[in-house]
């Protein structure tokens, strides 16, 4: 036993200073693992893990990672954003893509190193050139409170504080409240004195995003979207005959695939499809229906919106439509209702692996407008924490964070008040966000103002197509205030605004 203990030392942070693990500790896992040095029997311990991927379809490597983790009882609760960086050390190999997760396992370290190396092994990693390709790299950042020293292991990971494309993940993986014990431990295992925040900065921090090699990514189909780069324009197609702006219009394929084909000759980045009427007092459609109207165009449109490379997105609240959906090309999941109108939507999402925009909303279009779901204390805030625990939820059922894109809900259970507090406040729900999760912080904001009642009232303009000026005005005002997607009808008009914002963004920032 003298000897084991010689070959790994394994320490927890207390208020008093470190505490040993005890004998007994030692002694059952050995029982168990006797070709194993030490192993420390928890009940639940929190950790941080490193992937990277440059072999192969590197996405699609990690979800197969992420599969693994789960089968072998890694409960995974957070991700970070995806990161597609140039290589270090060794810099003739091919770009990787980076992130880390957030979790609970039962498994000691070493017990939780042998699963990840059987893990990188079973996918087809080599013992190749140091720092060279691979397939999958999985690596222990942080294992609970503690610190552990061994010949084949070191927590926290020695080389943390050197690499930005580890660091910028971890950071997702946190949050800015420090209150939770364990992430408290982890800030207090940096090796600078203002904690792994102070360890970011000293790498550049978040300046250097989008620079020297390292750039944020959604998956989008076969391609990595930079969303960070410009403001992106979501062009909107309904396919219903009760929209309040253009209901019954593009009901027709004919008609439908005109439309499509003009907003990307506008320059629309984005095709939004939607066949189920969210405005209120909208009476729900079966699923059944809603795909009787969607599938047709959505078939008609897929290979023009492809060829032109511009995204197709499907605004569902239903499950079964989106999967479907999916099926036929689309993209993107876009849910007004963040997964509360059909329980079925995050499994359903997370099965099908592509990007989800999570909405926030109360009630349903029903009831979004009674008296009671417009009560707020401050709507940026009990906005952002409302739409927290969609992320969170999300997020444990296997949809990861580099998957998400936030949207507040302009219109959706708000009065005209509230939605220009919204528009103004995007940054304080950001920050608000980022108090429970980093990732979804970082990640891309959509805002959808257009042609919406709120305008009319502001401007006098009840007819919904004459607020096409007023929607320009919110989606500058909403840019420049921090959004990265803007949902519109009138793509050309819109377009041109958020060319200006960008251009003024870049100049100032």
């Amino acid at each position: 036993m003298r000897n084991v203990l010689k070959q790994l030392k394994v320490t927890r942070l207390i208020s008093n200073g470190y505490a040993k693990f005890d004998r007994a500790s030692c002694l059952a896992f050995l029982h168990s693992f006797p070709e194993a040095s030490i192993e420390v029997c928890s009940k639940d311990e929190e950790v941080v893990i490193a992937l990277g991927s440059n072999v192969g379809d590197r996405l699609d490597n990690f979800d197969q990672a992420l599969l693994l983790m789960k089968q072998l009882g890694i409960n995974i609760t957070r991700h970070g954003c995806l990161y597609e960086t140039d290589p270090a050390y060794v810099t003739d190999q091919p770009k990787f893509l980076n992130s880390a997760v957030r979790g609970f396992t039962k498994l000691g370290p070493l017990e939780l190193l042998g699963m990840l190396k059987k893990i990188e092994k079973d996918m087809g990693r080599t013992n190749g050139i140091r720092y060279g390709p691979r397939p999958i790299d999985l690596d222990i950042l942080f294992y609970g409170k503690f610190r552990v020293s061994s010949e084949n292991l070191t927590v926290p990971h020695e080389r943390i504080w050197e690499r930005p494309f580890v660091m910028a993940p971890l950071i997702d993986v946190i949050s800015s409240d420090i209150e939770n014990d364990t992430v408290a431990a982890w800030h207090s295992l940096s090796k600078f004195s203002g904690g792994l925040f102070a360890a970011w900065d000293k790498l550049g921090g978040d300046a250097i995003i989008g620079k020297d090699g390292m750039r944020r990514v959604l998956p989008v189909g076969n391609r990595l979207w930079d969303w960070s780069r410009k403001t992106s324009v979501m062009g909107i197609l309904n396919l219903t005959p009760d929209s309040f702006s253009d209901g019954g219009r593009f009901q027709s394929v004919e008609n439908a695939v005109s439309q499509v084909r003009h907003m990307i000759t506008d320059g629309a980045d984005i095709i939004d499809l939607g066949a189920q009427s969210t405005r209120p007092k909208a009476i729900r459609v079966s699923a059944e229906e809603e795909l009787e109207r969607l599938v047709p165009v959505l078939e008609a449109v897929k290979g023009m919106v492809e060829e032109e490379g511009r995204i197709l997105s499907v605004d569902t609240f239903n499950s079964k439509v989106a999967s479907e959906a999916i099926k036929k090309g689309a993209h993107i999941v876009n849910d007004v209702s963040g997964g509360k109108l059909d329980p079925e939507m995050f499994n359903v999402v997370a099965d099908l692996r592509v990007p989800y925009i999570a909405m926030h909303m109360r009630g349903d279009p029903i009831s979004m407008q009674n008296a009671n779901n417009l009560i707020y204390d401050d709507v940026c805030k009990q906005v952002a924490l409302e739409l927290n625990s969609r992320v969170a939820d999300a997020e444990l059922s296997g949809i990861p964070a580099w998957r998400m894109v936030i949207d507040p809900g302009i219109g959706f259970s708000k009065n005209t008040k509230q939605n220009l507090e919204i528009i103004i406040g995007l940054k304080n729900i950001r920050q608000e966000i980022a108090k429970k999760s980093f990732a979804a912080a970082h990640g891309p904001l959509l805002i959808g103002p257009s042609r919406k009642r709120f305008l009319g009232e502001i401007c006098n303009r009840p007819v919904a197509t004459d607020r096409d000026l007023a929607t320009v005005a919110s989606i500058t005002a909403g840019v420049l205030a921090g959004a990265n997607i803007v949902r519109v009808h009138n793509v050309r008009d819109c377009l041109d605004a958020v060319k200006i914002c960008d251009a003024i963004l870049e100049k100032t920032g």
